[in-house]
């Protein structure tokens, strides 16, 4: 049985999240996971890692953190080493691990879902140090924007620069 319909059985008015196809997740389930943590962690440094407060860096120092996208069939494994996430290979069990499908992992970016509210419908998933889960959510709570915005901002720097055909940069 598919398990977003066990949910809607459960409580008739519970939202039927969006899935990815079945090709996509058996897609996931057979790639490697090291590229993937590797791209995760690109994304990190580049949008989240500006925004740590110090308190936070030392608190995630050495931790073994996973994000699971449960519908694409993939994991993310990284640490904190002090200056930058890094990625890891998925060996042992993580002390912090963090789960949902892509469109629960996309409406918390966006903060259109408060991860409270998906915690206690479960659809998020968080396995492991309590403790390190909270700061994690409590941090990304603090931040006053969304993911989302901040990756488009981070990516609108970065484009300023490359080169361009005429010689100019990106405005």
């Amino acid at each position: 049985m598919n398990p977003s319909m066990i949910n809607a059985n459960l409580n008739p008015k519970a939202e039927v999240v969006p899935q990815l196809p079945a090709f996509l997740t058996a897609l996931g389930q057979r790639l490697p996971a090291y590229p993937g943590s590797l791209l995760c962690v690109a994304a990190l440094n580049l949008v989240l890692r500006p925004q740590l407060p110090d308190d936070v860096r030392n608190s995630l120092l050495g931790r073994h953190l996973r994000v699971r996208v449960s519908d694409a069939g993939v994991a993310f494994d990284f640490s904190w080493n002090g200056a930058a996430f890094t990625a890891r290979r998925s060996a042992g069990v993580p002390d912090l691990e963090i789960g949902a499908c892509v469109a629960d992992m996309v409406a918390l970016a966006r903060r259109q879902q408060d991860p409270d509210t998906l915690f206690f419908a479960r659809r998020l998933t968080m396995e492991g140090d309590t403790e390190l889960g909270l700061l994690v959510k409590n941090t990304l709570d603090a931040m006053e924007v969304p993911l989302t915005e901040l990756g488009k901002q981070a990516v609108l720097r970065l484009l300023k620069f490359l080169p361009q055909p005429n010689g100019g940069a990106v405005r």
